[in-house]
């Protein structure tokens, strides 16, 4: 008899232990990243995809040489003239917008096609017009992206709007600009939209598997990419009113019935 008691006794915290292991296991694997990397493992990462100009797109262009009169020609601004054509001034060189053709118009040296250039090559395609046109013998030009973005939603720290700083920018990377994803925020489902040629795709990618981000055509983040992350089914169901959660009063006062019920039910198998 004292046998039988220490084992219904006994096995009710082993039963409660192994559901809060199990418990733990589970929060571990939906909220750590890249699971599977250790010491010794090397990662191939993709070739660097740096951001490329597409129509709409703003970029500063500002161009030097050792005839100062003659650079200024190509940087209004420098002397407080408002630039036309798609572009404003500012004292840092000229701000442009492609246009629907894909090119920016430069005064006086006139339109420069830029549509699917980087910053570096539009540099040289407007220092090789300078130089074959024979308007400056010597540029120096630096273009800068201008309010260039991508956006963020859902269960992040930092929803909105977030400036492109660099010419790569990976998907973690950008999560980590938005304040990274909250402790509800699916790790598993994360979607990336993005707009090409006026079509818009849907991208998926698990960041809890390094497989699924490192071989993802979103792993480099693009001007007006949009980042959604998804709540969890635990967050998503707070939404619901009746929802029974254990952030919910309901679950709270339901709770101790529940446990009674299952230890009886328990009991009965045991007998």
């Amino acid at each position: 008899m004292k046998s039988t008691y220490i084992f219904k006794w006994g096995i009710l915290p082993a039963i409660i232990a192994c559901s809060l292991l199990a418990s733990s296991c589970a929060v571990q694997k939906n909220t750590s990243y890249l699971q599977g990397i250790r010491p010794g493992v090397n990662l191939q990462l993709q070739q660097e995809r740096p951001i490329a100009l597409s129509p709409g797109d703003r970029l500063r262009i500002v161009v030097f040489s050792r005839d100062r009169e003659l650079s200024d020609l190509f940087n209004l601004s420098s002397r407080g003239i408002s630039a036309g054509g798609g572009s404003e001034s500012s004292r840092y060189g000229i701000c442009y917008t492609v246009r629907p053709d894909g090119t920016v118009e430069i005064p006086t040296l006139g339109p420069v096609y830029v549509q699917g250039l980087t910053r570096d090559q539009v540099a040289d395609a407007v220092r090789y017009q300078l130089v074959s046109t024979k308007l400056l013998l010597d540029p120096t030009v630096i273009v800068e992206f201008y309010e260039m973005a991508f956006y963020t939603l859902g269960e992040v720290g930092r929803q909105g709007r977030i400036e492109i700083p660099s010419d790569n920018i990976t998907l973690l990377q950008a999560l980590s600009m938005a304040g990274d994803l909250t402790i509800t925020g699916r790790r598993d489902n994360i979607l990336v939209l993005r707009t090409e040629n006026g079509i818009q795709t849907p991208y998926v990618v698990d960041i809890t598997n390094m497989e699924s981000l490192y071989s993802s055509p979103v792993y480099y983040i693009k001007q007006n990419d949009i980042i959604y992350v998804e709540p969890n089914p635990k967050k998503a169901a707070q939404s619901d009113a009746n929802a029974s959660t254990f952030q919910s009063i309901g679950f709270w006062f339901s709770l101790p019935s529940t446990i009674v019920s299952i230890v009886a039910i328990l009991l009965q198998l045991i007998k």
